[in-house]
């Protein structure tokens, strides 16, 4: 499932229950008693994943997700909603003690080279829109944004094209460092959702933050991405640990939640507690089952996935 097509096919799935949301009020909790769960991990789910228990409204969704235990969120599409809608949400995260986890910071071209052009105007418009993003950042309480540099170039060196890429993220990275602010950099799988695209492997988004060189440029682990391109997701993790600033869960075949297809995340749960991981673990995937069983069947995977870091 392509990035652009799992939250419509996750909302798809929320709509075909009959049932309409129940009120605030109605929701259940997990827990008998009347505090939130204490996952083990900052798990992040995204707008429209619980739909069927809480309706369209983002603040009853944050209201939700804090009630089933969830200390995090996560919304590519922050950027693009309306300032007024970024605020209330930022006012609501910190109203729960919730922390806003990625959103994507640069229109990402999925069919054109971008970055990796070396052109001029699209490495100034990419930057304009990092720092757009900085306010969407300072709305939110976010501190990390997605870059994906872009598809490959037909005609350029592949030495030249990560030469491009490097060039344009000392710059946005400058941009971020007196903010504390962080671009992660995410590798796709080109296998099964996104042909063609340049960054792809944890090794070649290792090499390129280190040329980079700034605390403001890191490397995301999107674990469904990497189980496709290469594998090996505990030693990649560990070898590239100290460029890592964040990690992106969905399972595979399928990209639905943990317990679903072959990844052991129960394991991958545990190694990233024993590695002393403090940040957030993106819920980037679509639920299995549709309504307000699968809704719950998504927690229930993360109650039994976390069970190993508990």
């Amino acid at each position: 499932m392509r990035r652009r097509d799992f939250l419509r096919t996750t909302l798809a799935a929320s709509a075909a229950t009959t049932l309409s949301p129940a009120p605030a009020a109605a929701w259940p909790s997990s827990r008998a008693a009347g505090l939130p769960r204490a996952f083990g991990l900052r798990y992040a789910p995204h707008f429209g994943m619980f739909r069927g228990h809480t309706g369209d409204d983002l603040v009853a969704q944050l209201e939700f997700f804090r009630a089933e235990g969830f200390a995090a969120i996560e919304d590519n599409e922050m950027r693009t909603r309306p300032v007024a809608e970024q605020e209330r949400v930022g006012r609501a995260l910190a109203r729960l003690g919730m922390r806003m986890g990625v959103f994507v910071a640069h229109t990402i071209d999925w069919r054109e080279p971008t970055l990796t052009s070396g052109d001029a105007a699209a490495r100034d418009r990419f930057l304009a829109e990092v720092r757009a993003s900085v306010d969407v950042a300072a709305r939110t309480g976010a501190k990390w944004m997605t870059v994906v540099p872009g598809h490959v170039h037909p005609r350029l060196h592949p030495e030249l094209q990560t030469a491009n890429v490097i060039d344009a993220l000392m710059r946005a990275s400058a941009l971020l460092e007196p903010r504390g602010l962080v671009l992660v950099i995410e590798p796709l799988n080109t296998l099964r959702d996104h042909p063609g695209m340049f960054l792809t492997r944890i090794p070649q988004a290792f090499m390129i933050c280190r040329a980079v060189g700034s605390p403001s440029c890191k490397v995301l682990f999107d674990l469904y991405h990497q189980q496709i391109t290469e594998g090996n997701i505990l030693p990649n993790a560990e070898a590239a640990w100290s460029e890592i600033a964040y990690f992106q869960v969905g399972d595979n075949p399928g990209r639905k939640e943990p317990g679903t297809g072959e990844m052991n995340y129960r394991n991958i749960f545990a190694f990233l507690k024993a590695r002393g991981y403090d940040g957030i673990v993106g819920m980037e995937h679509g639920n299995s089952r549709p309504g307000r069983q699968g809704e719950r069947a998504v927690i229930d995977a993360y109650v039994a996935a976390d069970a190993s870091v508990r």
